[in-house]
């Protein structure tokens, strides 16, 4: 049997209107389980094992990267629970790379949470450069609206993309129908102006 004291507390973390189960361990250093930094971004736990395996923590990270596993953590039951249960457990320098990773490559979810989250880390900062004291309830509310407005921003801008990104394949496909390979270099006898 394990000893209490070796255990990972749980504690239930807002950001915005999502909360996620966060985790404390012995020596106070925190936890992410694997499967809630995927679901945090309507990602699955498989999505965040390719990328601890892929080269991009250590493209993010530097080389002092070494390859990640997740770390096995047994975490204290909740109340009248029975049994024990362990997490694959992600630190939360790892989470965010990965979060930066899936915003990079397209999800909309992870961009706009990593963006409203380092804009409050930011404002967080400037308020205590300015003793400018704020309650939780106050910065959770902030976040969410924060949150709202990024993700119909970034909407827009993902639209404009989109329509960009379909109206060039639309042309692609008008040149090969009409018999022409769009990315191909001109021959020598087509660029003869000299006849």
């Amino acid at each position: 049997m394990t000893n209490p004291d070796t255990r990972a507390r749980r504690a239930l973390i807002q950001l915005g209107d999502t909360e996620i189960e966060g985790f404390q361990l012995s020596d106070g250093g925190y936890r992410l389980s694997q499967a809630g930094a995927a679901a945090a971004i309507s990602e699955t736990a498989m999505s965040a094992s390719r990328f601890l395996t892929s080269k991009a923590p250590k493209a993010l990270l530097g080389e002092d990267f070494t390859d990640h596993s997740p770390e096995q953590i047994e975490v204290e039951p909740d109340t009248g629970q029975r049994g024990t249960t362990r997490i694959n457990a992600l630190p939360l320098d790892i989470v965010t790379g990965y979060w930066l990773f899936r915003a990079y490559k397209g999800n909309r979810q992870a961009a706009a949470l990593t963006w409203a989250l380092l804009s409050e880390s930011l404002e967080r900062r400037f308020d205590d450069a300015f003793g400018v004291e704020r309650p939780e309830t106050e910065r959770n509310q902030r976040l969410t609206e924060r949150l709202a407005q990024i993700e119909a921003q970034a909407a827009d801008a993902f639209a404009e993309a989109d329509i960009a990104t379909s109206r060039e394949k639309l042309l692609e496909q008008q040149l090969r129908d009409a018999g022409l390979e769009p990315w191909q270099l001109p021959l020598d006898d087509e660029t003869d102006t000299s006849s």
